[in-house]
């Protein structure tokens, strides 16, 4: 996350102009504590992509443990999703009430301690139970990410940052795979190898709540709610962090004033309550109604792609014919190219235009998937299999940011945690949807399917999206 060693002074603002706090945050440059923050919540998003692929990547194990029948297991494989349709809606409009921090405590505080409850699970009736509510704070978390930090972050240098911190995230999807593979075939202590994945992702996440205590609230968010003294309070503690690089004679980089990508706005209720006429409502009003429908049909989609893969990637390769340690092998270094892509994301979130990079990526995304579906033998399976969750994963960075920007302060995280929750109704459903397809067609079929999905999101993406990088975010998108 390094800077240019360059010194840009700003431009003057105009006489008798009033800065906002999100004009003065995005004239900030890359500060200490904005890679502090970064860093912190990075290694959250571990602990949530760990959790969130831990279903999946246990799916044959679980299935003989526990005897399970074709329903039982899909619903294990959908329990967690169907809470983290709750969490997205639910915590969202909590970070709007209540602030960003606070959310973030209570929705790892959930995941952390379902997942050590689920260690103990005596039959799988536990263990859905306990999945549904570790899913309620998974659920939560990606849109609070995305949401606080779309607050903080200074406009120019957003999409690289959020792409660092997601790479530090993805992360947790081999480390699960690669976990799996060591300690399925053991039983530490006597207790089965599975049970012990669970409890080290429930101390990894105690861990990050203890660091999250000390982040500080979005000063956007303060500002928007009407809690303005702590809001100045907090963007001046920020500048003088500048200030002091300056004086140190360290890297500095201050952005011109901001250019209005568009009219303001339309202004929210400034307490935190929802807004007049209800959510939903406002959704679909004209400021708001085309982003609403591409993000609602994006989200419908894109976990078809994502999830389709991360979460059935066993199940094909037990369809294809490989046992279950060597799927579980196949699998975790396929799932190296999560944090390698997220990786590969950075330096592009600013220089390509956003949804350009999604549509782009989606369409990648749809042919590594038909050449996965094809491949028999291990070279092929492994080269398309990490292919496709690289490439997933420059889409998946693209798109979390361009979702967080379409929305101003006072609504974001509850607009952006309504999508989010359509994406895990999709996600909860695929185990119904997608299985009776390996089942009855293949592989090629599967990924058929994956791929038309594929195609009609990057359609959407390309056709309703807004142009949104390096934008204000409290100004409406340009065209």
């Amino acid at each position: 996350m390094s800077d240019e060693s360059t010194k840009v002074v700003p431009a003057p603002v105009p006489e008798g102009r009033r800065l906002s706090v999100g004009d003065r945050l995005d004239r900030l440059p890359v500060l200490p504590s904005h890679r502090s923050l970064t860093g912190v919540i990075g290694v959250g998003l571990l602990f949530d992509m760990y959790e969130n692929n831990l279903s999946g990547v246990l799916s044959k194990v679980l299935q003989a443990d526990f005897a399970l029948g074709g329903t039982a297991l899909k619903l294990v494989l959908a329990s967690a999703f169907l809470g983290q349709f709750l969490g997205a809606v639910v915590m969202g409009r909590f970070a709007d009430r209540f602030g960003r921090r606070r959310a973030f405590l209570v929705n790892l505080a959930l995941y952390s301690g379902a997942s050590l409850a689920c260690a103990f699970a005596p039959s799988v009736g536990w263990l859905v139970a306990m999945r549904f509510v570790a899913g309620i704070g998974i659920g939560a978390e990606q849109s609070l990410t995305d949401s606080y930090l779309t607050d903080v972050l200074p406009a120019r240098h957003r999409g690289r940052l959020i792409a660092w911190t997601y790479t530090i995230g993805f992360c947790g999807v081999p480390a699960v795979g690669l976990l799996a593979v060591w300690l399925v075939p053991l039983s530490p202590l006597g207790i089965a190898g599975w049970r012990w994945l669970f409890v080290l992702g429930a101390f990894g996440s105690a861990v990050v709540w203890v660091l999250r205590r000390g982040l500080f609230e979005s000063p956007r968010w303060l500002a928007a709610v009407g809690r303005t003294e702590e809001a100045e309070a907090l963007t001046v503690r920020l500048e003088k962090e500048a200030e002091q690089l300056a004086a140190s004679g360290r890297v500095v980089e201050a952005a011109p004033e901001p250019v209005p990508a568009g009219p303001a706005e339309p202004e929210e209720p400034a307490d935190g309550s929802p807004p007049r006429g209800g959510m939903l409502r406002a959704l679909f009003s004209a400021p708001y109604r085309r982003r609403t429908v591409m993000m609602w049909v994006f989200c419908l989609l894109s976990t078809v792609g994502y999830y389709g893969f991360g979460t059935l990637a066993p199940q094909v390769l037990a369809a294809k014919g490989f046992d279950v340690v060597q799927g579980l092998g196949y699998t975790a270094v396929s799932f190296f190219g999560y944090p390698v892509g997220s990786l590969l994301a950075a330096p592009l979130m600013d220089r390509v235009e956003r949804k350009v990079l999604v549509a782009v990526s989606a369409c990648a995304m749809a042919a590594a998937g038909l050449g996965f579906a094809f491949a028999s033998s291990p070279g092929p399976v492994v080269v398309f299999g990490f292919a496709y969750t690289l490439i997933s994963n420059v889409f998946s960075a693209a798109s979390h940011v361009l979702l967080a920007e379409q929305y101003p302060t006072a609504i974001r995280a509850g607009a952006s945690g309504i999508a989010y929750s359509l994406s895990k109704l999709t996600a909860a459903a695929l185990p119904f949807l997608l299985l009776p397809l390996l089942d009855s067609g293949g592989a090629s079929l599967l990924f058929t399917v994956i791929a038309g999905a594929m195609a009609v999101l990057a359609l959407d993406v390309a056709v309703l999206g807004d142009r949104t990088t390096g934008r204000p975010v409290d100004r409406l998108p340009a065209r």
